[in-house]
């Protein structure tokens, strides 16, 4: 099996995958954070980084590409009041990525996929992505595999349809990574919420602490729910998504240089940028 785990490998391996072309780099980015009284604060970098290696053996055959460490650190303010978080802001987060954009493009990676674990990295991940592509001239893709699995996940999931926070879905991928981290005994626990959750209104967007979401607990959906049998069936599911859009050319076009002086009198269609 060709190794596409970054840190087993020395710097002329790596310098080798990066000069069969159009090379693949990709980083997992979750976060460290409360997930109830019953799942280890790595959850969402254990997922991300799990899902990566799983998607890129399935891709290598295809391809060079190699999966760095999970970026630990997020967006995850909202999670504070329960403990056991560290966050970053807007500016450090996309700060940390611009970073390791630029040090792969010296090393001579043409593309980078960024694997979000979670939810609260989506949105700032989303713009990152779509600046630093523009600034490098490089493909840079961000994508949540929950989502990119959306369909396959909702078949699998019993008690909801789609990922909550420390809930089912979760639960049941850490029992199947790490089962010796999830505490069983505190299940029950992780259910009982008071007072109710503040839900919000539709349509409208604002900052929500999780103490206002899921108060109590941090866990919103029922972790009772979680098996390791499930896990497995969402890793692998999720990793085949993930590993159809490193393939897909479409996705891995060259970014529209929208910066470069004139670029206004140019033409306006992709297509001639190719």
């Amino acid at each position: 099996m060709t190794e596409v785990d970054w840190t087993r490998l020395t710097g002329p391996d790596i310098r080798a995958v990066a000069a069969r072309g159009n090379a693949l780099a990709v980083l997992p980015v979750g976060s460290l954070e409360q997930h109830g009284p019953h799942l280890p604060v790595i959850t969402d970098t254990r997922t991300a980084w799990e899902i990566a290696i799983r998607a890129a053996r399935l891709a290598a055959q295809d391809m060079p590409v190699l999966v760095l460490p999970g970026m630990w650190t997020g967006m995850s303010e909202h999670h504070l009041p329960f403990g056991g978080t560290i966050t970053l802001n807007f500016a450090e987060f996309r700060g940390v990525i611009s970073g390791v954009a630029r040090s792969l493009r010296a090393i001579g990676f043409a593309r980078l996929l960024l694997v979000n674990g979670h939810g609260g990295n989506i949105d700032p991940l989303s713009v990152a992505a779509r600046e630093l592509a523009v600034e490098y001239g490089m493909p840079i893709v961000s994508c949540t595999p929950w989502y990119v699995a959306a369909e396959a996940v909702a078949g699998i999931l019993e008690k909801q349809k789609g990922p909550a926070h420390a809930c089912e879905a979760e639960t049941s991928v850490m029992l199947a990574m790490t089962p010796d981290t999830v505490r069983t005994d505190k299940l029950e626990e992780a259910v009982q919420q008071a007072p109710p959750a503040i839900t919000g209104r539709p349509g409208y967007g604002r900052f929500w602490s999780f103490s206002e979401r899921a108060p109590i607990t941090g866990t919103i959906g029922d972790p009772r729910a979680g098996t390791a049998e499930k896990g497995e069936r969402l890793l692998n599911a999720m990793a085949a998504a993930l590993a159809e859009g490193m393939a897909d050319p479409v996705l891995w076009r060259t970014p529209d240089p929208v910066w470069t002086p004139g670029r206004g009198q140019g033409p306006t269609a992709g297509s001639a940028l190719d």
